[in-house]
């Protein structure tokens, strides 16, 4: 019970700090290897506070980009996500140990003091847990409303593009009436009698006009053009 271990898989400068802390309260040193243990853990909880501000900062500018029809957020969104969900592995295996630890201090009488003190830790592992996972819960629904927005432009886009080849339909439909007409008596047959009609010429330019104005009647009603 006189000593601490701690296996680190990286140089952690956050030990010296910690060094640091305890030398100057030499009132939190006294209750041994348990002080050196809440300190560590203490510190570890503390690091957490800039990567919680961190993913908060980036979900509000997903959210702000969210409606500036920028392509790349679902990919930003997923990106995010896998960050979110490698932070809640860290911590979430970490409410069990800390309930263990008190358990054990409270087990071996462990200083009251330090006891509250760790319990405040704990409360603090709880208060990151939450906010890691509406994180998780902002991003989902992000992902969903991406999803929302990106088919609603698509079948705007589509229903605009509906809109043009109606246009484009109604105004060659309306041009091809007569010229049909002008076609047929362009043919170049011997025997075509109202060639030689009097009101031929004017017959067919009435028809040609009549045909195009009653095309585009139809096609204006029905809401084409």
């Amino acid at each position: 019970r006189n000593f601490v271990v701690t296996v680190r898989h990286a140089e952690m400068a956050g030990v010296a700090r910690v060094r640091r802390r305890l030398e100057g309260r030499p009132d939190l040193l006294r209750h041994g290897p348990e002080a050196v243990l809440y300190a560590l853990l203490d510190l570890v909880v503390d690091d957490y506070a800039p990567v919680v501000a961190g993913l908060e900062n980036d979900i509000d500018e997903i959210e702000d980009q969210l409606f500036s029809g920028d392509n790349t957020v679902s990919r930003r969104i997923y990106d995010l996500a896998r960050e979110v969900i490698q932070f809640q592995r860290a911590i979430h295996p970490l409410p069990e140990m800390m309930q263990q630890l008190r358990r054990g201090f409270e087990k071996y009488g462990v200083d009251s003091e330090l006891q509250h003190s760790l319990r405040d830790v704990e409360d603090h592992v709880e208060r990151v847990i939450s906010r890691a996972d509406s994180f998780r819960d902002l991003l989902q629904n992000a992902l969903t409303l991406d999803g929302t927005l990106t088919a609603n432009r698509q079948n705007q886009a589509s229903a605009e593009q509906n809109e043009q080849v109606k246009k484009i339909s109604s105004w060659a439909a309306i041009f091809f009436a007569p010229s049909f007409v002008a076609g047929v008596y362009g043919m170049n047959f011997d025997h075509m009698p109202e060639l030689h009609w009097a009101l031929g010429y004017p017959m067919a330019i009435a028809l040609m006009a009549g045909t195009a104005t009653l095309m585009y009647g139809i096609f204006k009603r029905k809401g084409w053009l």
